[in-house]
């Protein structure tokens, strides 16, 4: 029996077993065999593959406009960015992805238009494996819908996850050690509740896993686990962006989102309406700071921040000066928010706020 042929035998039984207390560890172990099944056949397959859009990225950060053909993302990326996108009334006019910068607050946020995609394009239907690949490497993807089918989050929601995308979720917070005697050893440092530990290592040993250290810190689903264990998994964030909303009443746009299910930007690209609110909310979801650097024998540079991910520490600073610049930083003096008064002296591992004024001692 071959892969497919396995593959349509867990499916069916899976439709067939009705979900209970009696059967989740039951489900659990299918759901892992099927998600290493469909890894093993993508390997083995290049059905809907051919190579991969080349896209080199840039900027501070990278942003992806997703969305069914002819929703308005060409428009959107002509408005953010300084990007000739073909715009036209009809599918499929982006046929390449298309890159534009958008410059705001002294960062350089790369924005991609990437061509239309359809139902079952994680399968590779319409060149979709190609389309969400890119998506993959994106720091924040923009899912563009018209106003008048708002219900399609749900299709854009379902390749992206396909295609092994998790919008909106963190990494679980599972560690798995392999070795290569002793069994499986199971730590919780929490109670679990959406799984047992019979089903934790009746997963791992479906992934071949019989020897390791499996140490769970959250409360986890069988569905978390096999990301984990799969192990190829990207965590995404999102904005869902709600086009053409000019041609709507409010009250249109009431029902609209309680389709859409989440909070939602709406705009109209072709009039120019709520784009500079875009920008913002762009900004505000990739959780930005700026660092402004000031020499000990200077001023601090005011034009060009230097643009970090909130959290960040000193030493990623220094990383970001240059990947040999924190080898010889001690520490540094500090002004702002994140301090208690002006030039304060901190350590590396100091945590910087927005718009913080930095000094690096080498």
């Amino acid at each position: 029996m071959g892969l497919p042929e396995k593959i349509k035998q867990i499916e069916e039984e899976m439709k067939k077993t009705q979900i209970n207390k009696h059967t989740e560890h039951h489900i659990g172990l299918l759901k892992a065999k099927l998600a290493r099944l469909r890894a093993e056949l993508e390997a083995s397959t290049s059905k809907g593959g051919g190579p991969a859009f080349e896209i080199r990225k840039g900027g501070d950060a990278t942003v992806v406009l997703i969305g069914l053909p002819s929703v308005g993302k060409s428009t959107i990326l002509n408005r953010l960015t300084n990007a000739k996108s073909k715009v036209a009334a009809y599918a499929f006019t982006t046929l390449t992805v298309v890159p534009g910068i958008l410059r705001y607050n002294g960062a350089d946020i790369q924005i991609l238009d990437l061509p239309g995609i359809i139902s079952g394009a994680s399968s590779g239907r319409g060149r979709g494996k190609r389309v969400l690949s890119v998506a993959r490497n994106a720091d924040l993807a923009l899912l563009i819908l018209d106003v008048f089918q708002p219900g399609q989050i749900q299709l854009l929601k379902h390749e992206l996850y396909e295609m092994g995308i998790r919008m909106d979720q963190k990494p679980p917070d599972v560690t798995v050690v392999k070795g290569s005697k002793g069994g499986l050893a199971l730590t919780t440092s929490v109670k679990l509740t959406k799984i047992t530990p019979a089903t934790i290592k009746g997963i791992a040993e479906a992934y071949g896993v019989s020897n390791a250290n499996i140490l769970v810190r959250e409360d986890i689903t069988d569905d978390q686990l096999i990301d984990v264990l799969t192990g190829n998994r990207r965590y995404v964030r999102s904005l869902v962006v709600l086009n053409k909303v000019d041609l709507v009443n409010e009250q249109y746009l009431a029902a609209a989102k309680k389709q859409i299910g989440s909070d939602f930007v709406p705009v109209s690209a072709e009039k120019r309406l709520n784009m500079d609110l875009l920008v913002e909310r762009i900004w505000e979801t990739l959780d930005f700071i700026r660092i402004y650097l000031k020499r000990p024998d200077g001023d601090a540079d005011f034009e060009k921040p230097l643009i970090l991910s909130a959290g960040s520490t000193l030493r990623d600073v220094c990383k970001k000066i240059h990947p040999r610049f924190v080898e010889g930083a001690k520490y540094a003096f500090i002004s702002g928010s994140s301090v208690k008064f002006e030039g304060q002296r901190v350590s590396l591992d100091h945590v910087p706020a927005d718009k913080d004024v930095v000094t690096i001692m080498k």
